[in-house]
Formats: structure tokens, C-alpha cells, sequence
């Protein structure tokens, strides 16, 4: 079997997933355009989707995040017939940022998911857990050589304990931003499970106006479990993902938005129980508050 280009993968995305993203885009930038369309630097943007940027929110400032993922994959929708069709994993993160201090920031998340991999197409978004984070940069920017700012998460999530950590990393050239994150997280499941995850991102984005961003972003995952012999399930193999981005901000509001294609292992079918397509959709909305 001979492996699908990006081309030809694109032409397979389906049409519920092309139909939602695009209505989410445009829901989107219609709330942008109510609150005005000045370019101006918000409080805390995303040029990069995957990628937490170096900055903080000033002291005082608050900020409300939300974020909308989805990837198309296989599921069982008639478990007497064994039907199955492509349907939609979904997940929604609303964040609470808030600035401690000029340098110190606290997020607070509230996470919606509905896990079809391996089960039904039909089942609604519940309620999957919460989150609470730091970040803190480290110098005003400029000041070394590369910005560096570092995160710290606790999530308490419906099958598990999480604990994350990253690093944040940019670098600024004139109109060019470079970013990379490089990303380690412990589960703690309540079956008494545990594992590591890895979620290293990072690209570049190009300023063509004050209130317009475009770029390029990679990110990846991969699960290992101490204690697990034998051969992995797909999930937790290495899955590389690369996109163009976007970022459209105004005095208020800002846009981020990506389509991404996995790049491995693209000659595999989607099966029941995999969590990762061969295409991930991803936008945030930041209003400051």
C-alpha cells in the first residue's frame, strides 16, 4: 500500500469536520469584527496554536481563553450491525488567565471532551475535569539572548491525576517569531496506571500587518508507560503533526487558528480506538476582560 500525500488526505477530510471548523472560523471572526477591528497588541496572544508564547498577562489584567480542537476518527455507531463511520472527537478548553504579577501569571481551565474513540459516534460533550497552572518568564524581553519562561500544571481530569511541566522558549528577528515548547507530562490514573507523555511543539510566525500573523507549526506526541510490555497502542506511538497558522488581533479579541495534517504512519486506515486522525483542527479565542 502506497502512502497518501497531504494532497490527497485533504481531499478525504469529512465533510463534517471541514463544515464545523469552518463554522467555528467564522463564528469566530464575526466576534472579532463586533468588538472592532483597530490592530492592536492583546493582552496575550497566540501566534502559534500548540505553542504557549513567552509572554504574561500585566499585573492585574484578566483575560478569558477558549479553545476548540477536533479530529475526525473511527467509531462505532450501531454496536449490534458493527457499523462504524468517521465522526468527530471533540475538545473544549475554557482558560481564566489572570496576571499575579507582571512576570507571574495564573491559568484556570475547565475541560469538555467527548471520547468516541472506540465507542459510539453519538456520545454528547461531558464534563472531562479542571486545571490550575503558573507561568513565569523569567527577564523583560530582549534582556537574554533567547526569551525564557517556564509552566507548571495540576489537572484532575475524569480517569486521571495529571501533572505537566514545559518550558517556553523565543526568539524574536524583526518581524519573525520563533517558539518551541518543549513539553513532559506525568498521568496518575485512578486504576492505579501511570505513565509519561511527550508534547514537544514549536514553529515560526511572520508579522504582515500589526493586527495579522501567519506561520508554520509542528507538534507532536507520544505516551510510554514503564510498565507495559510488548507492542504500544497506536495512541501512544510518536504522531507528528504540521500546519499553517494564523493570527488575526484587535484592541479587545484575538484569533488563532490552524488545520494540521499527521505526517506518519499515512498509508494507515483510521480503526476504532484511535485518538488521533489524520487531521487536527485547533482555534482559540482570547477576549480581554
Amino acid at each position: 500500500m502506497t502512502a497518501d500525500s497531504p494532497a490527497s488526505l485533504a481531499r478525504k477530510l469529512p465533510r463534517n469536520l471541514r463544515s464545523r471548523a469552518l463554522g467555528v472560523v467564522g463564528a469566530a471572526c464575526g466576534l472579532l469584527g463586533w468588538f472592532g477591528a483597530e490592530p492592536a497588541a492583546s493582552a496575550d496572544p497566540h501566534p502559534l496554536p500548540f505553542t504557549y508564547p513567552y509572554s504574561t498577562l500585566p499585573r492585574g489584567l484578566t483575560e478569558i481563553e477558549q479553545y476548540v480542537d477536533l479530529t475526525a476518527v473511527r467509531a462505532v455507531v450501531d454496536g449490534a450491525a458493527g457499523t462504524e463511520r468517521n465522526t468527530l472527537r471533540g475538545i473544549l478548553v475554557t482558560e481564566l488567565e489572570y496576571g499575579i504579577t507582571d512576570r507571574l501569571e495564573l491559568g484556570l481551565y475547565l475541560q469538555l471532551s467527548n471520547d468516541v474513540a472506540g465507542t459510539t459516534g453519538q456520545m454528547p460533550l461531558q464534563l472531562d475535569g479542571v486545571k490550575q497552572r503558573l507561568r513565569y518568564r523569567f527577564a523583560d524581553p530582549g534582556v537574554w539572548p533567547v526569551n525564557l519562561a517556564i509552566y507548571g500544571e495540576i489537572a484532575e481530569l475524569a480517569t486521571e491525576v495529571e501533572l505537566e511541566g514545559k518550558v517556553i522558549l523565543e526568539k524574536r528577528l524583526g518581524r519573525w517569531l520563533w517558539l518551541a515548547n518543549l513539553t513532559a507530562e506525568r498521568g496518575f490514573y485512578y486504576s492505579g496506571d501511570d505513565e509519561w507523555v511527550l508534547v514537544p511543539s514549536g514553529g515560526v510566525s511572520f508579522e504582515l500587518t500589526p493586527a495579522l500573523r501567519l506561520g508554520v507549526e509542528y507538534w507532536g506526541h507520544a505516551e510510554y508507560d514503564p510498565d507495559q510490555m510488548g507492542a504500544k497502542d497506536f495512541a501512544a506511538l510518536w504522531h507528528h503533526y504540521v500546519g499553517p497558522t494564523l493570527l488575526f488581533q484587535t484592541a479587545r479579541v484575538w484569533l488563532a487558528a490552524a488545520p494540521y495534517v499527521r505526517v506518519d504512519r499515512l498509508d494507515r486506515r483510521g480503526e476504532v480506538g484511535d485518538e488521533f486522525g489524520h487531521f487536527w483542527f485547533r482555534t482559540i479565542v482570547g477576549i480581554d476582560l
